[in-house]
């Protein structure tokens, strides 16, 4: 079979890297690769580039290059590093680029990708979140194409498949509820990572595990599903489904209701993303609803999580508000992962912050990386605050 498409992969390291490195690898004939792209896994980089064959490699961090560099000696593969090197790779004549590098990171290299006209596939929630008017900017002044990885918003795509997007009434994003889903006020407020990270149905990164504990990651969605797919907050639903079976639905306005569903499983929605407009097979588990029995579904208690009005408060502000949001979000998790804040104190420290810095504006990346920055260092001072009141 002929070569169908060229792809890059930016955090090819990473969760949704790794399985989208597998997809390809399961399929030769069907892909090749121009350039894989990682923070500082140089080891798993260099096997990754190896396996597939890939044109360049790139490490992000200059202090794993040179291990990435005598790994690859003798392949035929280019390897780079550097931020710059980065922002190369994602500018490589690529069909299809996977966008996955976590955090403001990932914003150059995702919007570098987006002005080469490219299919491009966002895991990386920050580029609508952050930069929303940014990207699609680019998207409509270069004539890109984005591709939901996310499984919730991956659904919607799929339930919108028929084009009637003008008669939609309203979507509706699925969230299993966390590990924290029944646990009482006093039990999440003394919550240690552990429990926090030990989420009942996906598998997934430290930091998103984190913010689907929190629900800031449905925050986060409802945002990112404003700007995908042109719709106001109000007609953006949450609904708690501990099972995680339905991803997504889309209510039209003659009162038919269409859902994607699925087995939990991020192969699925990469696997879509990845074959889009054709599909791909997958070792992903098939749905069985027989053995399911029960689809259930809650509205989210706000109270008990409010990272989820915080997210919809910020996408009412807009202008730079979403940036604060999430960059004070990333540094708090981070705080609570190395044991410095408390689990309850994410989001009081992510509202603190929004208060201090008020209504402001992100025109272009220069400006939102701006925000970003100063949100992150107003976080850090907060959390550092919180920890020494309560010790």
């Amino acid at each position: 079979m002929a070569v169908e498409k060229t792809v890059t992969v930016l955090g090819s390291t990473g969760s949704v890297g790794t399985q989208t490195v597998e997809l390809l690898q399961a399929n030769p004939d069907r892909y090749r690769v121009v350039a894989l792209v990682a923070g500082r896994n140089a080891r798993l980089l260099a096997q990754q580039a190896r396996a597939l064959c890939a044109e360049r490699a790139v490490v992000a961090d200059p202090v794993a290059y040179p291990e990435l560099r005598d790994a690859l000696a003798g392949t035929g593969i280019e390897a780079a590093c550097g931020p710059d090197a980065v922002v190369a790779a994602a500018s490589l004549p690529a069909e299809w680029t996977m966008c996955a590098i976590t955090g403001a990171a990932g914003l150059a290299s995702t919007l570098a990708a987006i002005k080469h006209g490219k299919s491009v596939a966002l895991a990386n929630k920050e580029a609508l979140v952050c930069a929303g008017e940014v990207m699609l900017r680019a998207v409509a002044a270069h004539g890109a194409t984005l591709l939901p990885v996310d499984s919730e918003h991956n659904a919607i795509f799929q339930a919108l498949a028929d084009g009637n997007r003008a008669s939609v009434d309203k979507i509706i994003l699925t969230a299993s509820g966390g590990p924290f889903r029944t646990a009482s006020h006093a039990e999440m407020a003394a919550a240690l990572p552990e429990a926090a990270l030990r989420h009942p149905v996906w598998s997934m990164g430290a930091k998103i595990s984190i913010d689907s504990a929190t629900m800031m990651n449905k925050g986060l969605e409802v945002i990112e599903a404003a700007r995908l797919f042109d719709l106001p907050s109000a007609r953006i639903g949450v609904l708690i489904h501990p099972q995680s079976v339905v991803h997504g639905l889309v209510y039209y306005e003659d009162g038919s209701v269409l859902a994607q569903l699925g087995s939990p499983d991020m192969r699925v929605p990469i696997a879509h993303c990845l074959a889009w407009p054709r599909r791909i097979a997958t070792n992903a588990p098939r749905l069985d609803l027989a053995a399911i029995g029960r689809l259930e579904f809650s509205e989210p208690d706000l109270d008990r999580f409010p990272a989820l009005r915080l997210a919809r408060d910020a996408l009412q502000a807009g202008g730079g508000a979403p940036t604060i949001l999430s960059a004070a979000n990333e540094v708090a998790v981070a705080a609570f992962l190395e044991r410095r804040l408390g689990f309850l104190d994410i989001a009081a420290v992510v509202a603190d912050v929004l208060a201090a810095m008020g209504p402001t504006e992100a025109d272009d990346l220069a400006a939102v990386l701006a925000r970003d920055a100063e949100a992150r260092r107003l976080s850090s001072i907060m959390c550092v605050k919180r920890l020494a009141k309560a010790a």
